[in-house]
């Protein structure tokens, strides 16, 4: 009897003995699966990194610089930010202007922020430029479009914005645009598109006198600038001896001592396509952009093209978000007008009437849903 008590003893053990075996080798086989077999989410990294910068920030600085006329334009291009807004990102639009636009540009931006409030602010800064040659600077190409040169050292609580030109519209949200800074490597400061998809009709590569960027130039209306790390290359020290060395052979002012810039430091910028820059040069002689499958992010009406009738497609986007009322109906009182007015036969005629479609597609998808 004792004896029997004893092998039962023995195989108790032995049986608990085997449980634990068993339990740590199913925990070692999780441990392995977890670590080396479970899915991998490598592709999100982008998307991870874009909302670091967004919920770190939590606000997305866009900066515009306006003088002489161009109070109008630089309403409109705000107007186009907030009603493409579908994320709800908070927004922040810095402007730089002078005296005589302060008055109407705050009048309207309140108006319209009592519209749709908890959105967006804004502030209103006066221009500034080196003291030893503020006229020179100020008059550079457009007026006050060197502006955009000093940033950095004048926005030192700013980390990164979006800078862009007021013949600017928004046809998707800013998060579109903001997702780059997410893909730049280490050394990378600032993100530009091409100035030209074709060499055919390149302007840097046929005329200009100055070195620039690639084969083909970079176009400046459109612009992610990291300033930190552009202060940390002390981008203010480079910019200067630029100018002064190639003055008299510079035609498109701010942008050719941009592209100058990175000639020299290639790896300092990052490039987007070429739909996140959309001009009439992409469409007005042939197609050189193919906006097919993501559609235009950002439409950019340069050489007056929002205000002439040579390409309708150009003006009768701007006109449509002019006449939208912000806080209305989307669909009815500007996503279905605007369909109207681009399936007219004048557009139809023109060479850049084809990419009516691409115009549209973010805001059909956004706004009939």
């Amino acid at each position: 009897m004792c004896n029997w008590k004893i092998n039962f003893q023995i195989y108790v053990y032995k049986m608990r003995h085997l449980h634990m075996c068993f339990l740590c080798m199913t925990a070692l086989l999780t441990l392995f699966y977890i670590f080396n077999e479970r899915p991998r989410w490598d592709y999100l990294e982008p998307l991870k990194q874009t909302n670091k910068i967004n919920n770190e920030k939590g606000i997305i600085h866009i900066v515009v610089v306006t003088c002489g006329q161009r109070s109008q334009e630089t309403l409109i291009m705000i107007k186009s930010a907030i009603l493409f807004n579908y994320y709800q990102e908070y927004l922040r639009f810095i402007i730089f202007t002078e005296d005589p636009l302060t008055d109407t540009l705050k009048e309207k931006l309140s108006d319209w922020s009592e519209i749709v409030p908890q959105t967006f602010d804004f502030q209103l800064l006066p221009l500034k430029f080196p003291n030893q040659s503020e006229s020179e600077w100020k008059t550079l190409f457009k007026p006050c479009a060197a502006q955009r040169l000093f940033l950095p050292l004048l926005l030192t609580e700013v980390d990164s914005l979006l800078y862009v030109d007021t013949d600017i519209l928004f046809l998707s949200p800013v998060t579109d645009i903001w997702k780059f800074f997410g893909r730049f490597n280490e050394s990378q400061i600032a993100a530009l598109a091409p100035e030209h998809e074709n060499e055919n009709i390149g302007w840097y590569n046929r005329f200009a006198r100055h070195p620039f960027y690639g084969r083909l130039g970079v176009n400046s209306g459109v612009m992610l600038m990291n300033l930190t790390r552009m202060r940390n290359f002390n981008w203010e020290q480079h910019v200067l001896p630029i100018y002064k060395e190639y003055k008299l052979r510079i035609t498109w002012g701010d942008q050719d001592i941009i592209n100058i810039l990175f000639y020299y430091h290639p790896d300092k910028l990052h490039i987007m396509p070429c739909e996140y820059n959309y001009r009439p040069d992409h469409c007005m002689y042939m197609s050189i952009c193919n906006t097919s499958h993501s559609g235009i992010k950002l439409l950019h009406g340069n050489r007056g093209y929002f205000h002439l009738n040579k390409q309708p497609l150009f003006k009768i986007i701007y006109s449509a978000i002019e006449s939208y009322q912000l806080g209305t109906n989307v669909y009815t009182n500007f996503l279905m007008p605007l369909r109207a007015s681009l399936s007219a036969q004048a557009v139809n005629e023109s060479t850049c009437g084809k990419i009516a479609r691409d115009s549209l597609l973010v805001a059909n998808f956004i706004f009939e849903n």
